[in-house]
């Protein structure tokens, strides 16, 4: 095998949650360019659409956006079960979307707690159940878990603290269990030729917070490679764990974070 052709897509069918985001939309891009149809699902279906015709425009290839509510069972399994009888399958499937509820660890809420827990790693769970049974169809497939470097260690005060930029306790709490659950799918779901993987990005700010000069030097002193990670450093890992350049891999945490956490 070649390598196109081990990082080829052609003719699979990718979802991406919250596909149209920051990074959820370099995941997109990556995906559409290597050949796969991919649907962006997200709340905002207006969004998701656009971003699909910005790629179509870009890439040529098949890319479409749907609404998806990442928190609701009921409505995530209708989603599945409307892309795979659309495009005949699903292949590849990228938890990315996030949602949750703020607060410290002195005064976070039981509701934002709980919220927090549900956009992490429930929604997670409840994509990766809800699309087992169409990879089964297809004889196999990839899911890709998007996880933090907060899943593996603690947002570091002296940089975070005082800025409207800290992470809840939910969050890492929801983004660790990501990780073992990870572990715990990939052995589960070999059977069924369905890989389970996991991506940890580091700080990866988006534009609006990358306007904050002060907040961004204190980020990159914190990181070996000196700088904050763009949305294109996602890509290879992305399309990497998706294609058959991967096929002996799952269970893995493939940590992109220009070695924040190697220290």
């Amino acid at each position: 095998m070649g390598i196109k052709e081990m990082f080829s897509l052609e003719g699979k069918v990718a979802i991406v949650t919250g596909g149209a985001g920051h990074i959820g939309s370099a995941i997109s891009e990556i995906l559409a360019t290597a050949g796969a149809k991919v649907v962006i699902a997200g709340l905002d279906s207006e969004k998701s659409k656009k971003k699909a015709g910005e790629i179509i425009k870009e890439c040529g290839e098949g890319c479409s956006g749907i609404t998806m509510d990442i928190a609701s069972p009921q409505k995530v399994r209708k989603a599945m079960r409307t892309i795979a009888e659309d495009f005949g399958g699903i292949d590849i499937l990228v938890n990315n979307a996030y949602f949750g509820g703020r607060g410290s660890i002195e005064d976070i809420s039981d509701k934002n707690w709980e919220k927090g827990i549900d956009g992490t790693i429930n929604s997670v769970f409840r994509c990766s159940q809800s699309v087992i049974q169409h990879m089964e169809k297809r004889k196999g497939g990839s899911i890709i878990n998007i996880s933090s470097i907060y899943g593996m260690v603690s947002p570091d005060p002296s940089i975070y603290g005082g800025t409207d930029y800290h992470n809840p306790p939910n969050y890492g709490a929801g983004k660790a269990a990501i990780i073992q659950f990870t572990r715990f799918g990939a052995c589960h779901l070999a059977g069924k030729n369905i890989r389970m993987n996991c991506v940890t990005p580091g700080a990866f700010p988006n534009k609006e917070v990358q306007k904050d000069v002060k907040f961004i030097s204190k980020l990159e002193k914190k990181i070996p490679a000196g700088r904050i990670g763009l949305p294109r450093d996602i890509k290879g890992a992305v399309l990497f764990l998706a294609s058959e350049a991967s096929s002996y891999v799952t269970g893995v945490n493939l940590v992109v974070d220009g070695g924040w956490t190697a220290w």
